[in-house]
């Protein structure tokens, strides 16, 4: 059976919805490294997070509004449900002497787009999942962030807000805490508030994609102001594991273009991919400008995996009024492991790994165009 078709098949169905937990385990045994990891009881009285994603589930699977949804999404609804606290067993601790899991939701995502990923589930898919993990506890204290129409128009781009704040009332209702009621308020306030935003159930609507890209780049915009778009040229960041694919696009779709490698600026330095890249960012950096100053579109290569890297270079870009393009692209990892076997100078395992813990799939907050291909 393959690995999407077992995921579907450990689905509660009706009539009965009923879970058979030992079977969800056996398929996915990183579950089970949730039994015995304990909670702050104040917030968390039913026991550990194991119980917690157990009576999480369950909610979620009696909820009408659960049952009702398409198929393939009740999957993704589930699969959130029963990874959203997977990142808790390796972030817990005790803080000032009270349990906390603080990161565990960041944790959480880059540990469920592995998993899912190696469990052969589409990216679109997978990356709904691994978005509402990261988002998980928002529609709980929306209202007390500093720009909540900020904080839900991301949302809205990467999954949909009522998906999510169906999510977190199952895990409201999974557990026993004095202030139950509260959270489930909050959470239909977080409903009413992406209502009055225009992105509950559709992505938060812009002018363009260039007022888009600005209302993310700088803070206190207005989400309906129309900015002029000034852009002279474009820039292409690649973006992707190693042995992805990235070169073989370029060559395909870009063939001429100028083309800023930081592989190739390694080698012209002799710097080891192991060791300091200052100097070699560097030198990409004043590669960069120079295309920047003379207009020219060009290619900006190398994994770029973190929201943090590639903002680095997209705001560089949009300083000199660049329209930023990302294309994404991904491989299966037997895929990517067999590539790298074949090259000259093999990604080491270790290294890779680093890579992985890093590993944020680029969404349409962070440039003008984003392609997932793959």
């Amino acid at each position: 059976m393959s690995h999407d078709r077992l995921l579907d098949a450990l689905i509660p169905a009706p009539p009965a919805w009923s879970l058979d937990w030992q079977a969800i385990t056996e398929a996915v045994p990183e579950v089970a490294a949730l039994q015995g990891c304990p909670q702050d009881p104040t917030h968390h009285g039913e026991g550990d997070v194991w119980v917690h994603t157990k009576m999480v589930c369950e909610a979620l699977t009696s909820d009408a509004e659960w049952q009702a949804l398409p198929p393939h999404q009740r999957r993704s609804a589930f699969w959130t449900a029963v990874l959203h606290d997977i990142g808790k067993p390796a972030t817990t601790r005790m803080v000032d002497g009270r349990l906390s899991s603080r990161g565990h939701s960041k944790r959480g995502e880059i540990m469920a787009r592995q998993l899912l990923w190696r469990l052969g589930l589409s990216v679109a898919e997978r990356e709904q999942i691994a978005v509402r993990i990261a988002h998980h506890l928002i529609p709980f204290f929306l209202l007390e962030r500093d720009d909540p129409v900020r904080l839900a128009a991301r949302i809205s781009l990467a999954t949909r807000c009522d998906w999510l704040a169906l999510q977190a009332r199952a895990d409201a209702n999974g557990r026993i805490a004095p202030d139950l009621q509260r959270l489930l308020d909050n959470v239909e306030l977080f409903r009413e508030f992406a209502r009055d935003a225009g992105c509950l159930a559709s992505p938060m609507d812009f002018a363009n994609a260039h007022s888009r890209f600005e209302y993310f780049r700088r803070k206190g915009r207005d989400p309906a102001y129309e900015a002029y778009d000034d852009s002279e040229l474009t820039v292409t960041l690649m973006s992707g594991l190693p042995a992805a694919g990235k070169d073989t696009w370029i060559a395909e779709h870009m063939a001429g273009a100028p083309v800023v490698s930081l592989d190739a600026i390694r080698a012209d330095l002799g710097v080891a991919p192991d060791k300091p890249q200052g100097k070699v960012i560097q030198e990409a950096r004043e590669r960069a400008r120079k295309h920047l100053r003379a207009g020219d579109d060009f290619v900006w290569n190398a994994t770029n995996l973190s929201r943090q890297l590639r903002q680095n270079c997209t705001g560089l870009f949009a300083d000199y009024n660049a329209r930023v393009r990302i294309i994404y692209l991904e491989a299966a990892p037997d895929v990517l492991d067999a590539r790298n076997a074949r090259r000259k100078d093999p990604v080491p395992g270790k290294a890779l790994a680093r890579m992985l813990e890093r590993w944020e799939v680029p969404d349409l907050t962070e440039a003008h165009e984003v392609e997932w291909i793959g």
